[in-house]
């Protein structure tokens, strides 16, 4: 039996393998967006924030997403810059490797937050190396609006949309609407499956 080639690389490398043994190879991501909301009046006086949502979805890693892994590890001149942040908006297009649905579609104005202070972290899951960064905003920062995308850039960050050429990777989810009093915390995990 001959491996088969997940990765959408294009060798001449073929290895025989025993039956019943495949390779999955490459990266894949997926996302946690957490919506914790405060306590109701009527609970108990120790009760905290607690966790109102959680969704967790698939992410796309767009092309420049694969130049920045690539380029970084075989240590190539001038690669892609270093993972900056998030920013969150409202539209639903695509995601895609390439194009519009490679960047933000509909940028959420203020939305824009720095990776936080212990990310991005790296740990062994299970036979994959796991890079995972985690951004929080606060109560009253993104609420009112459906949210309904989120990027992971490398560009400055500025309170404005960024280009395909500075996300690193691009998710759908929700739409999910915070209250006034709502806080939202994003965990982004990449994937990488070497054989």
């Amino acid at each position: 039996m001959y491996a088969t080639d997940l990765s959408l690389n294009r060798d001449e490398l073929t290895s025989e393998r025993a039956s019943g043994i495949s390779e999955v190879e490459g990266m894949k991501g997926f996302v946690v967006v957490e919506r914790f909301s405060p306590p109701s009046p009527d609970a108990p006086q120790w009760d905290e924030a607690f966790l109102a949502e959680r969704i967790e979805i698939h992410n796309l890693i767009t092309q420049v997403g694969d130049q920045y892994y690539g380029e970084r590890a075989a240590g190539i001149s001038s690669p892609p810059g270093q993972v900056t942040g998030m920013k969150l908006g409202t539209g639903s297009t695509a995601v895609a490797k390439t194009g519009a649905g490679a960047a933000i579609v509909t940028y959420l104005s203020g939305s824009h937050k720095a990776i936080d202070g212990s990310f991005p972290a790296s740990s062994l899951v299970s036979s994959s190396r796991q890079i995972q960064w985690k951004t929080s905003w606060g109560a009253g920062v993104v609420n009112g609006s459906a949210l309904r995308e989120v990027v992971l850039i490398n560009d400055v960050l500025a309170d404005a949309s960024s280009s395909a050429a500075n996300t690193i990777a691009r998710a759908l989810f929700g739409p999910m609407t915070l209250g006034t009093l709502d806080t939202l915390a994003i965990t982004w995990n990449h994937l990488i499956l070497g054989a």
